[in-house]
């Protein structure tokens, strides 16, 4: 007897930036992979052209991220505190946007014992508030986004919590071979 074909099963080619690392057990996490690196990359260039239409011009995606991170919540962070957060080991990497964010005015650091703060300052403040405007006016209504399409971007954003541990475990397997 014929097996009954599932429609479930795949019909198309798996859309992959390497194929030769195509798995036969996973083919979507190629395709995840993929999708990750095009998201990246396009959420990367968002970020840049939001802040430079605030005026802040010349930052990298990792200088936005930092200086978004300073001002959550509006309490002062450490080095170590941001690295955690952002899940970078690399602390001179954001040591270096620190740095760079002081000389242009937007955060400033201070001393409390033997720990160094950063918080933002009233510049920074103003040009975190034009961000949020401008990405309320460019992102937010061009998703047009009702409460189904939310609570899948609310999944998706645990999906990817999820993968990051997976992810951060295997580089961990990897690191010890």
């Amino acid at each position: 007897m014929a097996k009954k074909p599932n429609t479930e099963e795949r019909t198309s080619v798996p859309i992959v930036s390497s194929s030769h690392l195509v798995s036969p057990r996973s083919a979507e996490m190629s395709e995840f992979e993929f999708g990750l690196i095009v998201a990246g990359n396009a959420f990367n260039r968002w970020i840049i052209h939001c802040m430079s239409a605030t005026g802040l011009k010349d930052l990298t995606p990792l200088d936005v991220l930092v200086l978004h991170h300073v001002s959550h919540r509006a309490r002062d962070k450490r080095l170590s505190d941001i690295c955690f957060i952002m899940n970078i080991e690399d602390t001179h990497l954001i040591n270096y946007s620190l740095k760079k964010l002081q000389g242009m005015g937007v955060v400033a650091s201070r001393k409390s014992g033997k720990e160094v703060t950063y918080s933002l300052t009233e510049l920074g403040n103003d040009y975190v508030q034009r961000y949020r405007e401008i990405r309320e006016s460019c992102l937010i209504n061009a998703l047009k986004a009702d409460e189904g399409l939310n609570r899948d971007i609310g999944e998706l954003a645990r999906l990817l919590r999820v993968l990051s541990g997976v992810y951060d475990q295997a580089a961990r397997s990897a690191a010890s071979l």
